[in-house]
């Protein structure tokens, strides 16, 4: 099971990489509409993140060698999902900073999804 954890996440994590790399500005105006939907797009983002992060917990509990990432950042998501729907204002807050000058933010986000997506598929199919 824990091997096609890592092929979820590998495969989830190139397309959101690959997309963020290519389209930032589109990840901009998305969350620019979120920002205008209020608490419930908080919810949502919260809802999405929590339900992923909590997948990838319970299927892959491994806490030795490399692995490891996969799991902390499936903890890493139910933390921020969690937070999104514990105090949606402070997402709320996080959302006004998003503006098309800080656009390279969603590169970099993408190139570290991307090298994050290579190391899972490296653990996925190389066992």
């Amino acid at each position: 099971m824990e091997r096609a954890v890592e092929g979820l996440v590998a495969v989830c994590l190139f397309g959101v990489g690959l997309s963020h790399v290519l389209q930032p500005l589109a990840w901009v105006e998305f969350f620019v509409w979120l920002r205008g939907q209020g608490r419930c797009a908080v919810f949502l983002e919260g809802l999405l993140t929590l339900n992923f992060g909590a997948l990838v917990v319970a299927f892959h509990n491994v806490w030795t060698g490399l692995p490891v990432v996969v799991t902390i950042l499936g903890w890493g998501m139910v933390l921020k999902g969690a937070a999104r729907l514990v105090a949606p204002g402070v997402g709320l807050r996080i959302y006004e900073r998003i503006v098309p000058e800080r656009a390279w933010h969603f590169r970099a986000a993408g190139v570290f999804a991307l090298a994050l997506s290579a190391l899972s598929s490296y653990l996925a199919f190389t066992a």
